[in-house]
Protein backbone atom coordinates (compact mmCIF):
# COMPACT_ATOMS: atom_id res chain seq x y z
CA UNK A 1 0.00 0.00 0.00
CA UNK A 2 1.64 3.42 -1.29
CA UNK A 3 1.34 6.10 2.19
CA UNK A 4 0.51 9.37 0.87
CA UNK A 5 2.35 11.36 3.73
CA UNK A 6 5.75 9.18 2.37
CA UNK A 7 8.17 11.08 0.20
CA UNK A 8 11.50 11.76 -0.54
CA UNK A 9 13.65 14.47 -0.30
CA UNK A 10 12.57 16.87 -3.27
CA UNK A 11 13.37 20.42 -2.05
CA UNK A 12 15.48 19.75 1.00
CA UNK A 13 19.38 18.43 1.23
CA UNK A 14 19.82 14.60 1.26
CA UNK A 15 23.08 13.64 2.17
CA UNK A 16 24.20 10.82 -0.12
CA UNK A 17 27.72 8.34 -0.71
CA UNK A 18 29.89 9.60 -3.34
CA UNK A 19 29.71 5.87 -5.37
CA UNK A 20 33.43 5.11 -6.73
CA UNK A 21 32.31 5.55 -10.40
CA UNK A 22 30.92 9.36 -10.59
CA UNK A 23 34.24 10.63 -9.06
CA UNK A 24 35.43 9.46 -12.91
CA UNK A 25 32.58 11.32 -14.85
CA UNK A 26 33.75 14.46 -13.12
CA UNK A 27 35.09 17.54 -15.92
CA UNK A 28 37.28 19.50 -12.78
CA UNK A 29 34.81 22.31 -13.25
CA UNK A 30 32.55 23.97 -10.31
CA UNK A 31 28.61 22.50 -10.93
CA UNK A 32 27.84 26.02 -11.57
CA UNK A 33 30.02 26.82 -15.06
CA UNK A 34 28.81 23.53 -16.67
CA UNK A 35 27.36 24.02 -20.38
CA UNK A 36 24.82 21.73 -21.27
CA UNK A 37 27.51 19.81 -23.19
CA UNK A 38 29.13 19.61 -19.74
CA UNK A 39 26.14 18.32 -17.69
CA UNK A 40 25.35 15.89 -20.88
CA UNK A 41 28.86 14.25 -20.55
CA UNK A 42 28.59 13.66 -17.19
CA UNK A 43 25.29 12.26 -17.51
CA UNK A 44 26.34 9.96 -20.43
CA UNK A 45 29.12 8.78 -18.36
CA UNK A 46 26.84 7.81 -14.77
CA UNK A 47 23.64 7.18 -17.14
CA UNK A 48 24.08 2.87 -17.18
CA UNK A 49 24.99 2.86 -13.31
CA UNK A 50 23.08 5.07 -12.05
CA UNK A 51 19.77 3.11 -13.81
CA UNK A 52 20.95 0.15 -12.03
CA UNK A 53 21.49 1.73 -8.47
CA UNK A 54 18.11 2.80 -8.80
CA UNK A 55 17.00 -0.64 -9.91
CA UNK A 56 18.97 -2.10 -7.19
CA UNK A 57 17.17 -3.65 -3.40
CA UNK A 58 14.08 -3.68 -2.30
CA UNK A 59 11.67 -1.18 -2.79
CA UNK A 60 9.16 -2.06 -0.10
CA UNK A 61 5.81 0.63 -0.57
CA UNK A 62 7.34 1.99 -3.76
CA UNK A 63 6.61 0.27 -6.75
CA UNK A 64 9.20 -1.87 -8.71
CA UNK A 65 7.83 -1.41 -11.96
CA UNK A 66 7.60 2.44 -11.45
CA UNK A 67 11.36 2.14 -11.03
CA UNK A 68 12.21 -0.68 -13.45
CA UNK A 69 10.35 0.99 -16.66
CA UNK A 70 10.56 4.77 -16.02
CA UNK A 71 13.49 4.74 -19.30
CA UNK A 72 10.49 3.55 -21.27
CA UNK A 73 8.28 6.67 -20.84
CA UNK A 74 8.76 9.83 -22.92
CA UNK A 75 11.84 12.03 -21.93
CA UNK A 76 11.24 15.64 -21.79
CA UNK A 77 13.99 17.41 -21.03
CA UNK A 78 16.59 17.34 -23.57
CA UNK A 79 20.06 17.72 -21.18
CA UNK A 80 20.25 17.44 -17.43
CA UNK A 81 19.53 21.05 -16.63
CA UNK A 82 20.06 22.63 -13.04
CA UNK A 83 16.49 24.06 -12.24
CA UNK A 84 17.95 25.44 -8.57
CA UNK A 85 15.08 23.37 -6.84
CA UNK A 86 16.08 19.76 -5.68
CA UNK A 87 19.02 20.83 -4.20
CA UNK A 88 20.37 22.34 -7.08
CA UNK A 89 20.84 18.83 -8.92
CA UNK A 90 20.99 18.54 -12.52
CA UNK A 91 17.97 16.83 -13.28
CA UNK A 92 16.62 14.46 -16.24
CA UNK A 93 12.94 14.01 -16.23
CA UNK A 94 10.32 11.26 -17.60
CA UNK A 95 6.77 11.13 -18.02
CA UNK A 96 4.46 7.71 -18.75
CA UNK A 97 2.11 7.48 -21.55
CA UNK A 98 -0.60 8.85 -19.19
CA UNK A 99 0.42 12.25 -18.57
CA UNK A 100 3.36 12.83 -20.96
CA UNK A 101 0.43 14.23 -23.66
CA UNK A 102 -0.86 17.48 -21.01
CA UNK A 103 2.60 17.44 -19.25
CA UNK A 104 3.98 18.70 -22.92
CA UNK A 105 2.17 21.35 -23.02
CA UNK A 106 4.11 23.13 -20.27
CA UNK A 107 1.22 25.05 -19.28
CA UNK A 108 1.02 27.32 -16.64
CA UNK A 109 -2.44 27.50 -15.45
CA UNK A 110 -5.53 25.14 -16.23
CA UNK A 111 -3.25 22.79 -15.58
CA UNK A 112 -5.29 19.03 -16.09
CA UNK A 113 -2.71 16.45 -15.38
CA UNK A 114 -5.05 13.09 -15.52
CA UNK A 115 -4.78 10.56 -12.55
CA UNK A 116 -2.25 7.76 -13.41
CA UNK A 117 0.58 10.36 -14.49
CA UNK A 118 3.80 9.07 -13.57
CA UNK A 119 6.83 11.53 -13.15
CA UNK A 120 10.62 10.50 -12.71
CA UNK A 121 13.81 12.50 -12.16
CA UNK A 122 17.26 11.48 -12.58
CA UNK A 123 19.45 13.55 -10.23
CA UNK A 124 23.19 14.08 -9.88
CA UNK A 125 25.10 17.16 -8.22
CA UNK A 126 28.65 19.06 -9.40
CA UNK A 127 29.64 20.87 -6.37
CA UNK A 128 32.04 23.79 -6.41
CA UNK A 129 35.07 21.56 -6.45
CA UNK A 130 33.67 19.64 -9.46
CA UNK A 131 32.96 16.40 -7.85
CA UNK A 132 30.30 14.45 -9.20
CA UNK A 133 28.10 12.57 -6.72
CA UNK A 134 24.97 10.50 -7.73
CA UNK A 135 21.50 11.66 -6.76
CA UNK A 136 18.04 10.51 -6.33
CA UNK A 137 15.41 9.22 -8.24
CA UNK A 138 12.49 11.53 -7.85
CA UNK A 139 9.39 10.06 -8.43
CA UNK A 140 5.35 11.62 -8.27
CA UNK A 141 2.44 9.88 -9.07
CA UNK A 142 -1.36 11.63 -9.95
CA UNK A 143 -3.63 9.69 -8.06
CA UNK A 144 -8.04 10.07 -7.97
CA UNK A 145 -9.30 13.67 -7.30
CA UNK A 146 -9.93 13.25 -3.13
CA UNK A 147 -7.34 10.74 -2.41
CA UNK A 148 -4.37 12.65 -1.35
CA UNK A 149 -6.44 16.07 -0.86
CA UNK A 150 -3.49 17.45 1.41
CA UNK A 151 -0.95 16.54 -1.81
CA UNK A 152 -3.55 18.03 -3.91
CA UNK A 153 -3.68 14.62 -5.39
CA UNK A 154 -0.16 13.78 -5.50
CA UNK A 155 1.98 11.03 -4.24
CA UNK A 156 5.94 11.61 -4.17
CA UNK A 157 8.36 9.44 -3.69
CA UNK A 158 12.47 9.21 -4.00
CA UNK A 159 14.52 6.27 -4.38
CA UNK A 160 18.87 6.86 -3.02
CA UNK A 161 21.24 6.01 -5.59
CA UNK A 162 21.70 2.57 -3.87
CA UNK A 163 18.22 1.69 -4.44
CA UNK A 164 16.90 2.27 -1.09
CA UNK A 165 13.20 4.20 -0.30
CA UNK A 166 14.14 7.04 2.25
CA UNK A 167 10.77 8.39 4.13
CA UNK A 168 10.20 11.85 4.98
CA UNK A 169 7.12 14.12 5.92
CA UNK A 170 5.76 14.97 2.67
CA UNK A 171 4.28 18.24 2.98
CA UNK A 172 7.63 19.71 4.59
CA UNK A 173 10.14 17.95 2.33
CA UNK A 174 7.78 17.79 -1.23
CA UNK A 175 4.30 19.28 -1.23
CA UNK A 176 4.85 22.60 0.44
CA UNK A 177 7.50 23.19 -2.17
CA UNK A 178 5.75 22.38 -5.16
CA UNK A 179 2.36 23.41 -4.15
CA UNK A 180 4.11 27.09 -2.92
CA UNK A 181 6.32 27.44 -6.23
CA UNK A 182 4.43 25.85 -8.70
CA UNK A 183 0.51 25.32 -7.08
CA UNK A 184 -0.92 27.67 -10.53
CA UNK A 185 0.67 24.89 -12.54
CA UNK A 186 -0.85 22.08 -11.08
CA UNK A 187 2.27 21.29 -8.61
CA UNK A 188 4.54 20.38 -11.53
CA UNK A 189 8.43 22.14 -12.15
CA UNK A 190 8.89 22.07 -15.59
CA UNK A 191 12.56 21.81 -16.77
CA UNK A 192 14.27 25.02 -17.61
CA UNK A 193 12.96 26.46 -21.07
CA UNK A 194 16.13 25.82 -22.76
CA UNK A 195 16.03 22.21 -21.95
CA UNK A 196 12.32 21.60 -22.43
CA UNK A 197 11.44 18.78 -25.72
CA UNK A 198 9.53 20.91 -28.07
CA UNK A 199 10.27 24.13 -26.80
Amino acid sequence: MKLPFVCFIACSAVVLALPAQAAECGLDKPGDELTEEDATKIYDCLSDDLHAGYKAGDKRWIPQSYVDDYRSWERVSTFPAAPGFHDGRFLVTYVNSIGAGEYLKYAEENVHIPAGTLIAKESFAVDDQGAVKKGPLFIMEKVVEGKSPDTDDWYYMMVSPQGNPVAVDVMTACSECHQGNFGHQGGLGYPVPEARVGQ
